[in-house]
Parts: C-alpha cells; structure tokens; sequence
C-alpha cells in the first residue's frame, strides 16, 4: 500500500477532503415513559378488535360462577370472598392468561427482533403490553363487582376501592404473565402456564379461605391477586379496617413492581438469543 502526500493531491480533492463532516453522532436515547407512552398506544390499539370479546369472555365467566356459587354461600364473609375473588379473576383472565400466550407467541414468531430493533427500553416494552391489556379488565371487573353486590346484598359504597385494586393487582398478575411467556422455551407451554396461573386465581381467589386446608391457605398467600381480593373483600363489611385494606395494597404493588422486573429481565433474556 502507497501513501501519497497531501501535497501530490489535486486541490478539488483536498478541499473535498477538509470539507467532509465528522461522523454523525448518535440520537439520545429514548426516554422511558414517552416510550412506553408509544408501546401502551400500539397494544392498545392492536389488541382493540379483541375487546369485545374478551370482556364479554372474562366477564361472563366470573358472573357465571358467582351465579354457581349463590346456592353454595348465603352471605357473611363468605359471600365477600366469593364477590372479590370472582372480581379480581376478570383481571388474572386478561393480565395472566392472554398476556403469557402473548407474549409465549411473540418470542416463538420472532416478533421480539421488531422489538429489540426500536429505540425503546425493555422496561417500556413490558410495561406499555402489561397496562395495555390490563386496561381491558376495567368494565368487566366493575360489572362482575355490581351485580356480586347484588346478587349477595353486599353494600357497594367501597367499590371506589376498585381504582387502586384494578392497577396494583393488574400489574403483579401481568407481570407474572408476561414472564411466564418470555421464559416458557415453547408457545404451547406458555398457555399451558397461563391456564395454570387463572386456574390456581379462580380456586384459591374464588372459594372461601375458611373452607381451605391449612396447606392450601399457603399456597394462596404465595399467589399475586390474593392480596388485591383481600382488600376488595374487607371493604365489604360494615366497618372496613383500613389499615389492613392498605397493607394487602402495598404487599399487592410490591409484588407487582417484582414481577415486573423480573418480566424485564425475562424480557432482556429473550431478546438477545
């Protein structure tokens, strides 16, 4: 290889030469909540064909089982388990269930290299599909709540509650959904582990604790949601101690801020093989 002198070369070159840029540097990285800003509009409008019929899915099947378990419980605390249970699980229907399988066919598809392409956060991208469908649960889970209260003659002038359950048991239920599809090797498996997750919500969130075994009351404090059912169950009686409604809530939002993280990891994971 020749090196030729700056003097050898001819003058429109030269200056060709000092006059070309630098190279250009890059953007500033983008800004975690207009990212997700943009990741909760896209979801949301994607998955907005399917809202019909998810609400009328996730809806009919708590009204259902409420119906089923009137002729089993009369009232008392009981018949608030049943209500708050029946109302949380809308929740595990859309946030657990149909956001494993999403996400479960979004790393099987390739669909996590659009992803991992974008200027977005990982965070951005968990958090913008967590709310997106969580936000599908908030009429189903406000109608499952009326008409348990009228169904059991519980009084609804808590159902305000509903604003802080809703979000803080939506995200612990969503994170863990989404983790269960982002670490599940196979789609058919993250399903698998989605109908697992609503089924173990329906059992141990739906039938009254008082009528567990001592094991199974275990395993159900160890569940996501039932912190968000305990909360909404003791605003049902005729002085609800508010205090402890407050404690189920913020153990309900440390786990959801948990099972975030790891969704996000899972997430990092996933996009990098």
């Amino acid at each position: 290889m020749s090196v030729v002198p700056a003097e050898a070369l001819p003058d429109g070159a030269l200056a060709a030469k000092e006059a070309a840029p630098e190279a250009a540097e890059l953007g500033p990285r983008a800004r975690l909540w207009p990212s997700l800003a943009a990741v909760y509009r896209a979801q949301l409008s994607r998955a907005r064909v399917a809202r019909i019929p998810l609400l009328f899915v996730a809806t009919f099947q708590s009204v259902g089982i409420m119906i089923l378990m009137r002729g089993v419980v009369d009232g008392g605390g009981e018949a608030r388990s049943v209500v708050a249970g029946s109302a949380v699980l809308v929740v595990a229907f859309v946030a657990l269930n149909l956001l494993a399988q999403y996400f479960g066919q979004l790393r099987a598809s390739g669909g996590l290299d659009h992803y991992a392409t974008l200027p977005v956060p990982p965070a951005a991208v968990v958090l913008g599909a967590a709310g997106a469908y969580a936000s599908f649960t908030v009429p189903g889970t406000l109608v499952t709540a009326v008409f348990g209260c009228v169904l059991f003659g519980l009084p609804m002038a808590h159902l305000w509650i509903l604003i802080a359950v809703i979000p803080l048991a939506g995200a612990a239920l969503a994170g863990l959904g989404a983790a269960l599809g982002l670490l599940a090797p196979r789609p058919e498996l993250a399903t698998l582990l989605g109908q697992l997750g609503m089924s173990a919500a329906l059992l141990l969130g739906v039938l009254p604790p008082e009528r567990m075994p001592e094991v199974v009351r275990l395993a159900r404090d160890l569940l996501p949601s039932t912190y968000g059912v305990e909360a909404l169950a003791r605003t049902f009686g005729p002085r609800p101690d508010w205090a402890r409604v407050l404690g189920d809530l913020a153990v309900c939002g440390v786990v959801g801020v948990l099972s975030l993280a790891v969704a996000t990891w899972a997430y990092r994971r996933a996009a990098v093989r």
